[in-house]
This record gives structure tokens, sequence and C-alpha cells, in this order.
């Protein structure tokens, strides 16, 4: 934990020593305004899902409980929308005055009457299709903000656009980055005092990150916050960051830097604090983004800010100089609880790293922190200093490694819920290795992934390491004890966010396309159903006229995709992955549609392209730059991009048009041109052949 005072010069390790005014946490969604709430609005928010995490404490918890544990078998489909897109649907949605506001793939946001799920209206934000060849890790979208009539919405292509509740109809479009450098934005805005909040992602490929908080009206720039610091021979665009300089070392303004604030957000009205995760660094090696050493801040560490005008007010970094990818961008919850006798407010937060992190939020002070998930990077954090103690496993700058957890880490940005008649945090937990292997030899690229790793040597590793075994959990976790209460072991590691409610439930989906209700007290069981598309995506639920409803968005992808951990298991290795909102109730009788078996089968005959040994290596390389983000490690993925080892013969045939003539950009495949050669091409065509040969001899 690191305070900054509130008056005068940026002091790194002290404590703010005066007090704030301390009371219950206002479980007012972001949307309400402080000081207007009436018992229409408090109907409103019971009854409704106002915001991201419901509330501005990002509980994930909602008070209905006409919907049981007794009852719960009786949930039947209600209705259901589907989005006409593949790849991952990750949104949240946002239910307001009977509406529900999602997002689909490529930023596409839709209204829909929250009872029936008639179509009110569709927004299409028009991002080119190009711009997916930036996105690290699909063209996903987490959700809206909707406050005063107004629906505002990120792009995967950097803008941040407002738009009419009613009718869908542009309000203002404003852009929020250097559109020559590889941003993005799939995490959804908060609104927090007449101002919204929006990060961006894009460090995979060398870029600064940064938070930006517009005026929720006009849309003008009021303040912004840069995670990590630029140029040092330039003024610093504010005092925090010359003192986070000097936790640098080497060039690594040029190289990007990273820090990225991608997802999690959090807001405490009474500490008026807005409590934000910053991601990893760039390249993710540590020796060299900052030869010499160096925490690098303010990379993997949650930032408390000043809505009103960015200041920092403290911070903690819960990986000091990441070199595993361990975000800390992972769901930030805030409850007050009773620790060693007093009450307490807290903060809580399960990043990639493995570690469950308790801190007081008022002064950022750590109060626990013990492992949720495999960990074999380090063995404990020490509370006095606040730092994780790393284990000569951790270290792959002279010896490839195999490291727990992966770096989708031990949790990823699925949003976990905390109940507060339980007491319990829920996490969707992923139990998966990563693979390990300096790049000597590192220089960046444009336009391509910039992780300082031996992608070649992670996929020896993979080839010819024993690989520990993998899975996906639901954990119960006691964040007083810092213990499991009880876990429910999934098949596949990606699995769905998860869901909360006072009728002692806990709802999650996972990847092999499941939803199911779990007994929050006890983990028991209650109701299953089969939905054969992969779901990744937090449920919601609300109540309309009497009726409480449970919604979730299907449709798998994102980051496990790359990894390709639950290929063997994946709904979308089954059935055409097609995104669809699904709408529970007790009583319902709905058929839930299935989708198609998935057909996939090796061109015959695979082309000769006459390229030998060392030219397919040579194209595995290029593969591994410029390919793997969307197309996944060892050229497999599921049906969220085409699968490159099936590729069809007509595929083939038009590789070279594909690849340098874009002429599947409508369907995201980008142009290649301004950086592949068609010689270059025609290796990467051979690495492709290569892995399809391999895949027929292991059948």
């Amino acid at each position: 934990m690191r305070r900054i005072p509130l008056l005068g010069s940026f002091l790194l390790g002290s404590f703010l020593l005066g007090s704030l005014l301390l009371g219950s946490l206002l479980l007012g969604a972001l949307a309400c305004t402080p000081g207007s709430q009436t018992s229409d609005a408090e109907e409103a928010e019971r009854t409704s899902w106002l915001a991201h995490g419901r509330t501005a404490d990002e509980q994930r918890h909602s008070p209905l409980a006409q919907i049981n544990a007794g009852n719960v078998s009786q949930l039947g489909l209600a209705w259901s929308f589907e989005t006409g897109q593949g790849r991952g649907h990750e949104a949240t949605p946002i239910v307001v005055d009977g509406a529900m506001y999602i997002t689909a793939p490529w930023s596409v946001v839709h209204a829909l009457d929250a009872k029936t799920g008639e179509l009110l209206w569709t927004h299409d934000p028009k991002v080119p299709r190009a711009w997916g060849r930036r996105a690290c890790c699909d063209v996903v979208n987490r959700g809206v903000a909707v406050v005063d009539g107004r629906v505002y919405v990120g792009t995967i292509d950097g803008r941040l656009v407002a738009l009419e509740a009613a009718t869908g109809k542009v309000i203002w479009d404003v852009n929020t980055i250097d559109r020559s450098k590889p941003y993005t934005i799939t995490g959804a805005p908060r609104v927090v005092k007449g101002k919204v909040l929006i990060g961006n992602g894009g460090a995979e490929y060398g870029v600064r990150g940064y938070i930006s908080a517009y005026d929720a009206v006009t849309g003008a720039l009021a303040w912004r916050f840069y995670t990590v610091p630029g140029d040092p021979s330039k003024p610093f665009e504010h005092p925090e960051l010359e003192q986070a300089a000097k936790t640098w070392n080497g060039s690594w303004w040029e190289l990007g830097g990273g820090g990225t604030a991608w997802d999690s957000m959090a807001y405490d009205p009474e500490l008026d604090l807005v409590y934000v995760g910053t991601g990893n660094g760039s390249p993710w090696a540590r020796t060299l983004r900052s030869p010499g050493g160096g925490d690098n801040l303010f990379l993997s560490s949650i930032l408390a800010l000043r809505p009103d005008t960015g200041e920092l007010v403290w911070y903690y970094q819960t990986t000091p100089a990441d070199n595993w990818d361990y975000t800390a961008v992972q769901h930030i919850l805030l409850a007050d609880l009773e620790w060693e006798g007093k009450p307490r407010k807290l903060l809580m937060q399960a990043p990639k790293n493995g570690f469950f992190y308790v801190l007081d939020r008022e002064t950022g002070e750590l109060l626990s922190a013990e492992k949720f998930s495999r960990v074999t990077w380090a063995t404990h954090v020490d509370l006095a200093t606040g730092r994780p103690v790393e284990t000569p496993e951790a270290n792959y700058d002279e010896v490839d490694r195999v490291i727990l957890p992966s770096p989708n880490g031990g949790h990823l940005w699925h949003p976990m819920s905390f109940h507060p008649g339980t007491g319990l945090v829920y996490i969707p937990v992923l139990e998966y290795a990563g693979f390990y292997s300096l790049d000597p030899d590192f220089q960046p690229i444009a336009e391509a992934w910039n992780l300082g790793m031996d992608i070649e040597g992670i996929s020896e590793q993979i080839a010819n390491s024993e690989i520990p075994a993998a899975w996906g959990e639901l954990k119960a976790w006691d964040p007083i004890r810092q213990e499991a209460v009880w876990t429910v072991k999934h098949p596949g590691t990606f699995n769905g966010g998860v869901l909360t409610t006072a009728g002692n439930l806990v709802f999650q989906g996972t990847s092999d396309g499941r939803f199911a209700a779990y007994a929050a007290d006890s983990g028991e069981r209650l109701w299953e159903v089969l939905v054969r598309v992969g779901i990744v995506a937090p449920p919601v639920t609300y109540e309309i006229d009497g009726v409480q409803y449970v919604s979730v968005l299907a449709g798998w992808g994102g980051g496990g995709v790359i990894e390709g951990g639950d290929l063997e298991v994946a709904a979308a290795g089954k059935w055409e992955n097609r995104g669809r909102l699904l709408t529970f109730a007790l009583g319902e009788k709905g058929t839930i549609p299935v989708p198609k078996p998935l057909e996939r089968k090796l061109a015959d005959p695979l082309p000769e392209l006459g390229v030998d040994a060392a030219g397919i290596k040579r194209g595995e390389g290029l593969f591994n730059a410029y390919c793997l983000p969307c197309h996944g490690i060892l050229a497999m993925t599921t049906d969220v991009v085409p699968d490159l080892r099936f590729a069809s013969a007509e595929t083939h045939q038009q590789f070279l048009p594909i690849v340098l003539g874009g002429v599947r950009v409508h369907n995201g495949m980008a142009s290649f041109s301004d950086v592949l050669s068609a010689d270059e091409v025609t290796l990467v065509q051979a690495y492709i052949v290569e892995r399809a040969r391999a895949t027929a001899s292991e059948d």
C-alpha cells in the first residue's frame, strides 16, 4: 500500500493519518444522483439492475428472493433474443424502467423490452472490421452505463458514445485514444458524479495505459490519469508520474509501458473514492521492459482516485515488477464487514496472480492476502511489506518455465459476487498453468503482439512438458477467515461470471454450455439447464410486474480461446457458437434454441506449397506474431473464429487474397498487407498446413 497526501507533494510509502467520514456504503447504483433517493428510487434500485455491478460497491448481489433455493427447480425459459453474432458475448445487461440494454461483439448495442424480449432499437457504431486485428482477446464488450435517459458505450476502436435511451439516437461520439496506436475498449463505462469513466486495452501491442473522465452531458474531457510514466525528458502529465518514473529503467516509453485500465472500477460515495484496477506491462518480460529492475508503477495496481479531479489518493500494487501478465484489473468489490472485532470499510479483489486481497479502502492498508488458486510463482505475500515473495521457479530469464497461474490468471475478468447473508465471495476460478519462455532477441513489431515471449519455445513446452491438469471452479470464499468454504469443479477453465441473490442462490454459466443455480450456503446444485452455447458473461436478475427474471448472455469467446485450455470440453467445439440472451422465470416453459452441430473436416487434399522445414518454422513465428491473438496457440481454436487447421480447399486457394487483399474484412479478417509480403503469407499458410497434417495424424 502507498498513500498519497491530499495536500502537497507526492510521497511514496506514506499513510494518511487523518480520518475520513465513516458510515454505511451507499447501495444505490452509480446512476443515482446523491440526495435524490425516494421510495420510488429505492424500489427501482431493488427491482432493477441499474449499473454494471448493480450497485456502486459492485457486489453483484440482488435482494430479490421470489426465486429461491426452494423453487429454483421450476425455472423455465421466458424469452430469448438472438444477437446474430458469434464470438464472445461478455456484457452485463442493464435494466432500467422496464428496458434492458446489452452489447454484443463489435460494440453493437441492443435495447430490449425486459419483460418480453422485444427489440426496441439497435445501435451499430460501425467499428471498422479491420480494427479487430488490434484486439488482444476478441472483439468483445462488457456492457453499457445508463444514466438520466442516456446510454454510454465504449467501442472496440476507442470511442465513447452517448445514445438516447429511448431511441438509440447518437447524442455525442468522442474519440478517447491516439488512433495511430492499437488501443481498444472492451470494458463497461461507469458514471460517477456526472462524469463517464472509461479505460482502454492494448498493452500486448505496446500502448501506454490511462483512465479518462468525460462530462456525461457534453462529452468533454474532464481529466485523464496515466497509469505509467511517459518519456521522462518531457513534462509529466500529473505529479504522481514523476515519482513513478523512478521505479522504471531503460527506455520503457518507447515500448509503450502498458498498465491499461481495461475493466474494473468501483465507487464509495461516502469516501468519494473511485477504485480502478490496472494491467500488465508492455512487454510482459520485465528484463526487457525495465532493464535494471524497479517496481514499474503503476502496473498491476489498485488506484484510489478522486472522481472530480483524477487525483491519486492511495495505491496498492499487487504484483510489483509484473513478469507474468498478472493484471489487477479483475473485479473490485466493496463491503463493510467486521475485521478483527471492529467494523471496517473493505475492498476485496482476486486478481490474476492467485492471491485474494483484503484492503482497508479508506487508507489502502493491506489486511490479508491468501492463495485462492494454485500458485507456484510466489510462496506468500508479506503483510509487513505488502509484497509477494517470489519463488526461484518464477524466473524464466534463462530457463523456460511452467508456472501457475497462467497468463489468464487464477481469476480473469469474469465478475465475482459478494453475498451479505452468507458473508462469502463467490469466485469464478481458473486452474490452468502458464508457459513462459523469454525471447532474448526481442524486437518490437508494429501491429503485433509484443510480449517479450518466445512463442515457439512456449509451443515446444506445451508439446513436450508434463502439463498440470486444468479445470475451472466456482469457489465460495470466506474473506475474513481467508479460506474456501465450498467448491464446485467444472470441466472447462473459462466459465462465466457470478450472480448471488437473497434467495440463497448463486448463478453461473459454463464454457461447456450449461447454466446452473447453486445453494449459496452449501454449493449444492439446485437447477441446471443445457444451453449448448458457452457462457462467459455474468447473469443479472430483476423484477417486472411482480415477476422475477434471471438473464444471461450466451456466446463463448475472449482470452480463453487463445490459450486453448477448453478445446476438448467447450460447447463451441461441438455446436455453432451463436450469441443469444436467455431470460428465465418460474413456471415458464419456453424452448431453448438448439444450435447446429459443428462440422469440421480437413481439406482434402491439403495444398502442397513447396516450403521446407526452415520455412515452416519461420511461418510459425509469423503466425504467432500476427495470427495467434485470434486463431489460438498452435493454430487451435473453437467456433469463435475459424480453426485454421480445418480451413477449406477454397480458403486455401484464396489465402493470399484473404490475408493481403482483405476480401473477408467484413467478417473481421483484416488485411495484413502493411506488415506481410506474399512470400511471408505463404510461409504462414505452410505452417497452418503442417498443423492440419499433425492433427490428421493424431486422429
